[in-house]
């Protein structure tokens, strides 16, 4: 019934696109929801067996207390009517003993001749004397015995044995005169003759002569007035009364052949009172109680068995494990729906939790209760929406930086190519600029032999004109790469500053996400708080809030699992953090590179400006040289002059090339290093993009 809650799938459905979860089986006996079962289902059950347990032992225990007390007090009651008997019975022994007539009719039959008339006569009025003191319902028989145990007179069969050796003689012989001494039960009679049981009183009737003739009055009464006392004592149905001589032998019992026999229940007799429980021989418990007659010294005993008095509480007993079959019953009824309605949510959510912390953002929890339960549900698809808005914020601002890097890095590279086509033509114009002064010096000896070289200055100045050209053509060329260059370093400068702002706007973005993320953190943490109260309470409950102190303790658990995957969250956005602040430390240590790169194009510029002006003015001065030629003659000095002027245009021009060229390498250093710095931002913006592909949104 309850492998339902331990698999399960769960399908969600978020911008028409379905997915679902499998929940992989769990062991049963470390669910949540198996755990409260077993808590509120051995609840339950404990709770009833105990109060059943409870029942039984304490119904048996009072049962046990109230036979006891009623079986004693009936015993009691009883004894003493039997006391009340006994009494009856002493009271007209000794008056027998204390009668003066019948003391005188034994000394008269004793004083008479032994087998004489007169003895026989006597012995006629002591009959008719004691015969008065009889009563035929109690009493079977009286008799008068010599010291010798032989009847003077007696009332019933007369003993056919002697009786001196038999142990009621000998304690009646022993006794003191005047004391009453009660006899057992014999099933004969005293004399063996009756064939009737009866029980005796006896005693010695004093002398009144002072001899040594001393008479023993003998009262037996039937057994029936036992019977008759005790047929109305009930102890239970198979319970019996009897009554106990000191030495255990049976005065009275129920079953007349046990009369004489030892006791068959096993007790010790040395309490007036007693009132216990007591195993027979067999094994067998029985209630046994007795009071001891403050008369006889005789006990009157009661015995019943244990199985008989505890007979009903057998029906608590057969009760209380039917109850506790219905109680698991619906312990297992309340259990599942508690599966159900607790444990099935939390595993639900712990399994969508498991799918954040690997990167899937889309998973969303069903659960519409209107309890913790809910709103922990509610609350974790409010952090799952936070969350993917933000990896979607990051993640388009991380393509957006990749974009940047990438056209930064190509703008690099091509202003490094600019820069060596820049070289080059320094190199060209530095070339130009020293065959020019090798030239002018080759000018200034002509001067010297112009007169006869005339024809070598005019080859001379053709070769200058052509030089002239090649450098004014280099120098126009070099002012247009310079433009280029410019505009270009200029498009660098707003890219760099553009990217600038970007990184800048993410790293905001990253501090939202930690802000949230604290936000997220304060929640768990309220969440832990919450589920530390609800134990707290839960405990107070005592083992009626054990249940909730489990959900508590669960609710705890899963606060717990949020707090870890927020802070793998903030780890990732950590990195993404960290890798800003790379990007953002890249960006400024580039800036002022591009700045410097800007200035030195600025000066090439300037320079290359300064070599279009030179190289203006030499053409012109090549123009008038190739002007002054036809008045070279007349003109000598100033040729030399001009020449000398030459060279020292040319030696400017060299120094000026040289340090264009200088510039030109700084430019290329300047280049490649902004390329590598393209190539590590661009590296940079694959790992923070290779970072937010673990999430899926």
């Amino acid at each position: 019934m309850f492998k339902k809650a331990w698999s399960s799938l769960i399908s969600l459905d978020r911008n028409n696109r379905k997915q679902t979860f499998v929940i992989t089986k769990k062991n049963p006996m470390k669910s949540v929801g198996m755990k409260l079962f077993l808590i509120f289902f051995a609840s339950v059950v404990v709770l009833v067996v105990a109060m059943g347990a409870s029942s039984y032992f304490i119904s048996k225990n009072v049962i046990q207390e109230k036979v006891a007390d009623a079986s004693l007090q009936t015993i009691v009651q009883t004894s003493r009517k039997l006391d009340i008997l006994y009494n009856s019975f002493e009271d007209i022994f000794k008056q027998a003993l204390s009668d003066s007539d019948l003391k005188l009719l034994i000394l008269k039959y004793y004083s008479a001749p032994e087998g004489s008339f007169d003895q026989m006569e006597i012995g006629s009025q002591i009959i008719a004397q004691i015969s008065a003191l009889s009563n035929a319902d109690t009493m079977y028989a009286i008799s008068l015995l010599d010291k010798n145990g032989k009847a003077i007179v007696t009332t019933g069969n007369p003993p056919n044995t002697e009786v001196t050796d038999t142990d009621w003689f000998k304690k009646v012989s022993s006794a003191a005169e005047g004391v009453p001494v009660w006899l057992e039960t014999r099933n004969d009679g005293f004399f063996g003759t009756q064939g009737v049981k009866s029980f005796a009183l006896a005693g010695i009737l004093p002398d009144i002569s002072g001899g040594q003739d001393h008479a023993i009055v003998l009262f037996e009464y039937k057994y029936s007035v036992f019977q008759n006392e005790m047929n109305d004592v009930k102890m239970g149905e198979t319970g019996f009364a009897a009554i106990v001589s000191p030495d255990h032998r049976m005065v009275y019992d129920p079953n007349e052949e046990l009369v004489g026999s030892g006791s068959k229940v096993a007790v010790n007799l040395d309490q007036a009172q007693y009132s216990d429980i007591v195993v027979d021989p067999s094994g067998e418990s029985q209630l046994v109680v007795y009071q001891q007659s403050s008369k006889t010294g005789w006990y009157t005993l009661g015995s019943v068995p244990m199985n008989e008095l505890l007979a009903e509480t057998k029906k608590i007993s057969g009760i209380t494990v039917l109850m506790t079959l219905i109680a698991a019953l619906v312990a297992c009824g309340i259990g599942y729906l508690v599966v159900r309605i607790i444990a099935r949510p939390l595993v639900e959510l712990r399994n969508l939790m498991k799918e954040g912390e690997r990167g899937n953002l889309v998973v969303r929890c069903t659960v519409n209760s209107r309890d913790e339960i809910g709103e922990l549900a509610q609350s974790f698809n409010q952090m799952m929406e936070q969350i993917t808005l933000l990896v979607q914020q990051t993640n388009r601002s991380a393509q957006e930086v990749l974009s940047t890097s990438s056209e930064l890095s190509e703008a690099a590279r091509k202003t490094a190519a600019s820069a060596k086509e820049i070289a080059v033509a320094t190199e060209e114009i530095a070339g130009g600029a020293g065959s020019l002064a090798v030239e002018a010096e080759r000018g200034s000896d002509i001067m010297q032999t112009i007169g006869k070289q005339m024809e070598q200055v005019v080859e001379v100045n053709k070769d200058m004109v052509n030089s002239a050209t090649q450098v004014q053509q280099a120098s126009k060329q070099g002012t247009e790469y310079m433009v280029e260059l410019i505009s270009k370093t200029n498009s660098t400068e707003q890219m760099t500053r553009s990217l600038i702002e970007k990184v800048d706007h993410l790293k905001e973005s990253t501090r939202s996400i930690r802000k949230i993320l604290d936000v997220l953190h304060n929640v768990t943490k309220q969440t832990n708080i919450l589920s530390l109260n609800a134990a707290i309470e839960a405990a107070r409950a005592g083992a009626a809030g054990k249940g909730f102190m489990v959900v508590a303790d669960e609710i705890r658990k899963l606060a717990d699992q949020s707090k870890q995957s927020i802070d793998v969250v903030g780890q990732i956005i950590e990195t993404i953090q960290s890798e800003i602040d790379e990007t953002v430390s890249v960006l400024s240590t580039a800036y002022p590179l591009f700045q410097e790169q800007i200035a030195s194009v600025k000066e090439a510029d300037t320079l290359f400006n300064q070599v279009q002006e030179h190289m203006d003015g030499f053409v012109q001065k090549l123009t008038d040289v190739s002007l002054s030629i036809n008045r070279l003659d007349e003109s000598q000095y100033a040729l030399s002059a001009a020449i000398h002027n030459v060279s020292a245009v040319a030696e400017q021009s060299s120094a000026t090339t040289e340090e264009v060229a200088s510039l030109s390498h700084g430019q290329t250093h300047i280049s490649e290093e902004l390329v590598r710095l393209s190539e590590k931002l661009e590296s940079l913006s694959d790992s923070l993009e290779a970072a937010l592909t673990k999430f899926r949104v």
